[in-house]
C-alpha cells in the first residue's frame, strides 16, 4: 500500500492539531514526519508516529514549549529546550546555528532538556540546503551495551555530517549500534532478516534476527568498540556543551525524553566541490562485490527512495496507517 507525501503529511497534521498543536508548529511536525518517510527512514516516519502522540499525551513532550537561548559566547549558544518537540526545536536550532556561521564562518547550538528529533539526518539537509557544512549529534537512553559488557550503558547517540554538494549533498545519518532500534522494527515488520550480524541473542550468539537483538537489548556497537567508545565521547560532547543530562541520567527517569544535542554549522561558500568529485569518483573506481553491487556516496540512496516515492507514492505499514487514521 502506497500513500502520497501530501495525504500523510496532513493526517499527521490533523492528528497534532487534535493534541494541542498549533497549526504552524503542526504543520513544521507533520512535514518532517512524512519526509522521513518519504525519503525511505519509515522507522522514524510513520512508524514512529503513534508513539510520538502517545509521549505527548503522556506529558513527556510539551506542544507549547518554547526552546529559550540561555548563554552566548561568540559563535556558541546553549539552549534550553523546554522540552518543546524535538523536531521543532532541532529546526530552530540549526536555523541559529546557520545563522550564526552566516555571520562568524561558523556557529554552534548546543541544547539540553530537549525531545527526540526523529531522523537526525533532517538537520544535516537543512543545512546543506542553507550552503553549510552541518553537523550535529544527540545522545538518548541507555540502549546499548559497552564493548565487553552485557547490559545497555550507552546510547546509539546517532551522529550526522553533510556537506553541500551541488549534483547531491553527502549526508552521512548513523546511529552508533550496527542498526538503530527503528531499523531493527522495520525489519520486524517486514519478518526479514538484517543484512549483516546486528547483535547478540539471549544466548550470547551474533544473530541477523531483530525480534532476538530487541529481546535481549544487546545491538553490535558500529565497529565494536570504536563504536562503543564514539557513543561515549559522543554523550560526553553534548552533555558537556549543553549543561544537559546524561545517557544515564535520561535513563534513570525510564523515558526517552530531556535529552542533550549539538549542532555546529560551518559556511561552505568557499568549498571546493572538486575535491567531493575526485573524493567520490576514486571509491566508485573500485570493483563491485557482485553485479547488483554499487559504490555509492552518502546521501545517494536517499534521494534515490526519495524520487521513487514522490512518484509512485510512499509505501506504509497498513496496521500503522489505519492506526493513525484512527487517532
Amino acid at each position: 500500500m502506497r500513500v502520497t507525501f501530501e495525504e500523510m503529511k496532513d493526517q499527521f497534521q490533523r492528528v497534532l492539531v487534535s493534541v494541542g498543536f498549533s497549526e504552524e508548529r503542526a504543520a513544521l511536525c507533520a512535514r518532517i514526519f512524512a519526509e522521513n518517510s518519504r525519503d525511505g527512514v519509515y522507522s522514524h516516519g510513520l512508524n514512529r508516529f503513534p508513539v510520538f502522540v502517545q509521549m505527548v499525551r503522556d506529558g513527556h513532550i510539551h506542544v507549547k514549549g518554547e526552546p529559550v537561548c540561555l548563554e552566548q559566547n561568540g559563535a556558541v549558544e546553549r539552549w534550553d529546550g523546554q522540552l518543546a518537540p524535538g523536531m521543532y526545536t532541532a529546526t530552530r536550532a540549526m536555523e541559529r546555528a546557520i545563522g550564526l556561521a552566516k555571520t562568524h564562518g561558523l556557529g554552534a547550538v548546543a541544547v539540553r532538556n530537549t525531545n527526540h528529533w526523529m531522523r537526525g539526518g533532517t538537520y544535516g539537509w537543512q543545512a546543506v540546503a542553507a550552503g553549510c557544512i552541518g553537523i550535529c549529534a544527540t545522545n538518548t537512553i541507555a540502549n546499548m551495551p559497552p564493548w565487553g559488557a552485557t547490559e545497555p550503558r550507552l546510547g546509539n547517540n546517532p551522529l550526522v555530517m553533510a556537506v553541500p554538494r551541488q549534483e547531491g549533498p553527502l549526508v552521512l545519518d548513523m546511529a552508533m549500534s550496527q542498526f538503530s532500534f527503528g531499523k531493527l522494527q522495520e525489519y520486524e515488520l517486514k519478518n526479514k532478516t538484517l543484512p549483516v550480524d546486528g547483535g547478540f541473542d539471549q544466548n550470547g550468539e551474533l544473530t541477523k534476527d531483530p525480534a532476538a537483538i530487541r529481546e535481549s537489548s544487546r545491538p553490535v556497537p558500529i565497529g565494536y568498540w570504536k563504536g562503543s567508545g564514539l557513543s561515549l565521547m559522543l554523550d560526553v560532547l553534548v552533555a558537556s556543551l549543553s549543561g544537559g543530562r546524561t545517557v544515564a541520567q535520561i535513563t534513570a527517569e525510564g523515558t526517552e525524553a530531556g535529552v542533550s544535542q549539538f549542532f555546529l554549522c560551518i559556511k561552505a561558500d568557499t568549498l571546493d566541490q572538486r575535491i567531493s568529485e575526485e573524493i567520490i569518483e576514486y571509491a566508485r573506481t573500485a570493483q563491485p562485490e557482485s553485479e547488483d553491487a554499487s559504490v555509492r556516496y552518502p546521501g545517494e540512496g536517499t534521494l534515490a527512495t526519495r524520487r521513487q516515492n514522490e512518484k509512485e507514492g510512499i509505501p506504509v505499514n497498513e496496521e500503522i496507517w489505519q492506526q493513525v487514521l484512527g487517532l
